[in-house]
């Protein structure tokens, strides 16, 4: 009982760091948009070029959006179901946010200019599965080591098991980036979208 009351005071504190966080965000980026579960950070690209599938490449000052999961709706969801169907519905939620959002970046006035989105996290295998995304590995160590350890610690104070996932699988738990290009992701979806009008008629 004692470790579950502690369990919750740590993910409301974190959650309070986020509320934080997120208000320091406004200030680094062009502007910040809410999809789902997904966060939207839009900003330039800084430091060497990413070279994605296609020979697409994402310059030093190119437009992306950086994506965050909304983690207060995933700590619902673990709250609510226990986290292998929390895993399941954030998959089903981020495919549909992806699909908002490759509409909007395609007709939103603000979102023109934004050419891949990106995002850090450790959980890559789960959440690149039927979605599209490339990973890129991060090639500076010190940002590697700071992912790492952030991601690390947010995945003990979330998940229920967390503590123990990372004790286990420590070695394995290695930060990736993952990108997808503005035209990769329009593709996936319109694709999709053109496969279900020719089941349905």
């Amino acid at each position: 009982m004692e470790a579950s009351l502690m369990k919750t005071s740590l993910q409301s504190l974190w959650m309070m760091w986020e509320n934080v966080f997120s208000y320091i965000t406004k200030f680094r980026s062009e502007s910040v948009w809410q999809y789902g579960i997904c966060k939207l950070v839009v900003r330039q690209h800084h430091g060497k070029s990413i070279i994605c599938q296609g020979g697409y490449r994402i310059a030093n000052g190119d437009w992306v959006g950086e994506l965050h999961l909304d983690n207060q709706q995933v700590l619902e969801l673990v709250r609510e179901f226990g986290s292998d169907r929390a895993g399941l519905k954030t998959a089903r939620m981020l495919r549909s946010a992806l699909k908002q959002i490759s509409r909007e970046l395609d007709s939103n006035p603000e979102l023109l200019k934004v050419q891949a989105l990106v995002g850090i996290t450790l959980l890559h295998r789960g959440i690149i599965h039927g979605i599209g995304f490339e990973q890129h590995p991060i090639e500076s160590t010190g940002l590697r080591r700071f992912y790492k350890m952030y991601l690390c610690l947010l995945l003990r104070v979330l998940h229920p098991e967390g503590k123990e996932r990372v004790q286990q699988s420590a070695e394995k738990l290695s930060p990736m980036m993952l990108v997808i290009s503005k035209q990769s992701l329009e593709e996936r979806f319109a694709r999709r979208k053109h496969v279900v009008e020719i089941k349905i008629s």
